[in-house]
């Protein structure tokens, strides 16, 4: 997929901001954080900018004392050491999050975390198609694999003694049903037509008849074909076995390259892959995560970032490469690795909203400037604003039906 002329923007949100010492901060609204209407600002202010969508964060774990132990791409490390008391512990779930400040949105996407490694398929099938339908087509999903013992206790139903490709090639097969039971129903399968007292149209209703090594899923759906099709499918990834899964299942990869010769290589390496997953047609997204500390003098920026390490008690690490400096400078950091490949970015703010409102007020207004980036939205779905087709239904072509498009 070709990088288009401006790169896209995202925001990832979590709690207070990804620096765990955040919440302490004078700004911050740290007795909010279980409110709707906290959740709803953050939105609304990456909406002023016309970002193309907000991620929430999601985990089935709390913080324990490993404070410098960075976030993996699968889980939090395990432990059993005490849920630390310095550190935002809790959180709400985030496709209900999502769904509850949705409606008071428009134009950007909205796509909350979901675990797939201790859930269902057909169950989040249903939440994130109706996702789908209280944004009009805006809604799309993080794939999120866990690797964590910790967590499987929480649920009691599997030893995680797992290799590492298993555990992800599960995630695959779990989007891929997802997906079917996206398309279990045709776009036109509901008649409502009164007059004779036919609903639906039940020849327009597939069985998926799934069956494989962890899933056996006979569907259809009870939640007809979303409004975008297909919602959208991202997926953080650190190494080969993420680009894999990525590259099978996903429309937007999460990637994590320390410098723009790294970005090009994962590029390079995402491409083959998605050529090898028979793919090499289909938009797939490479997008860059990077944390942020914004301010208009660089030293500022590091002096705050030094003193939130301070109060957590260590040098806080992450899985993602972090930028400590000036909207300026980085968007002159953000156009190079667009220039290398990449087609967007998902920023995570140190600090909330201090970070946020750098990104929105500072960032954006400077890649404008240099025409880098749009004013406004300029399609009604989260995959038209992304350059994503709205896929066919795979079982409306497969028995010859017409599908809208």
């Amino acid at each position: 997929m070709a990088a288009s002329s401006v790169p896209h923007l995202a925001v990832a949100l979590e709690g207070a901001g990804w620096h765990p010492a955040a919440w302490r901060e004078p700004e911050a609204r740290s007795d909010e954080l279980f409110s709707p209407a906290y959740w709803t600002d953050l939105v609304l202010e990456a909406q002023s900018a016309a970002l193309d969508f907000v991620t929430f964060e999601d985990s089935f774990s709390v913080a324990t004392s490993q404070a410098t132990t960075p976030v993996t791409a699968t889980s939090l490390p395990d432990s059993d050491m005490p849920v630390r008391p310095d550190r935002v512990a809790g959180r709400l779930d985030a496709v209900l999050l999502a769904a509850r400040v949705a409606p008071r949105t428009r134009g950007i996407g909205i796509v909350p975390t979901a675990t797939v490694t201790h859930t269902e398929p057909f169950h989040l099938s249903k939440a994130i198609a109706t996702l789908d339908y209280v944004t009009s087509g805006r809604a799309g999903w993080r794939v999120r694999v866990s690797a964590s013992e910790r967590e499987a206790a929480e649920f009691g139903r599997r030893d995680l003694h797992e290799p590492t490709n298993d555990l992800f090639d599960e995630a695959a097969d779990y989007v891929d049903v997802v997906r079917r039971l996206w398309d279990s129903w045709e776009d036109d399968a509901e008649i409502r037509d009164t007059a004779t007292g036919r609903f639906v149209d039940r020849d327009k209703l597939h069985y998926i008849d799934f069956e494989g090594r962890w899933f056996s899923v006979k569907g259809p759906s009870i939640t007809s074909r979303p409004p975008q099709g297909q919602p959208l499918v991202t997926a953080l990834a650190h190494g080969s076995v993420g680009y894999r899964l990525a590259a099978r299942a996903a429309d937007i990869v999460f990637a994590t390259p320390n410098d723009v010769e790294r970005a090009g290589g994962i590029v390079a390496e995402v491409r083959e892959e998605q050529a090898a997953a028979g793919r090499e047609g289909e938009g797939l997204h490479v997008f860059a995560d990077l944390v942020v500390f914004l301010d208009t003098d660089p030293a500022r920026a590091a002096d705050r970032r030094a003193r939130l390490d301070q109060l957590a008690g260590a040098p806080v690490s992450f899985d993602a490469p972090v930028f400590t400096g000036t909207p300026e400078t980085l968007a002159d950091l953000l156009l190079e690795y667009h220039r290398a490949g990449l087609t967007g970015f998902r920023l995570r703010p140190g600090t909330i909203p201090h970070d946020l409102e750098a990104i929105t007020r500072g960032l954006v207004p400077e890649l404008r400037r240099r025409g880098a980036f749009r004013h406004d939205y300029d399609a009604p779905t989260l995959r038209g604003l992304l350059g994503l087709a709205r896929p066919a239904n795979r079982y409306a072509v497969a028995s010859g039906s017409r599908t809208s498009r």
